[in-house]
C-alpha cells in the first residue's frame, strides 16, 4: 500500500513535469506570445485551443503511465 502511494506521487510529479515541458514546447512553436494574447488581448480562442492541447497531452501521459504500472 505504501509502495502504491509513492508510485502515485512519483507519476504525478513526472506528469506535471511533462505537462510543463509540453506547454513550453507549444509556446516556442507558436509565432505569437501566448501570455500576451490571453492576458492583454483577451483572446478566448487561444485559451480554448491551449486548454484542448493540454487536455489531450494529459490524456496521452495518463494512458502511458497506466500502461507502465
Amino acid at each position: 500500500m505504501v509502495a502504491n502511494f509513492f508510485a502515485t506521487i512519483f507519476y504525478t510529479i513526472i506528469g506535471v513535469i511533462l505537462m510543463g515541458i509540453s506547454f513550453k514546447l507549444y509556446d516556442m512553436i507558436t509565432p505569437f506570445d501566448i501570455n500576451k494574447e490571453l492576458e492583454e488581448d483577451k483572446n478566448i480562442a487561444i485559451g480554448i485551443v491551449l486548454a484542448s492541447i493540454i487536455l489531450g497531452i494529459a490524456i496521452i501521459i495518463a494512458a502511458a503511465m497506466i500502461r507502465c504500472s
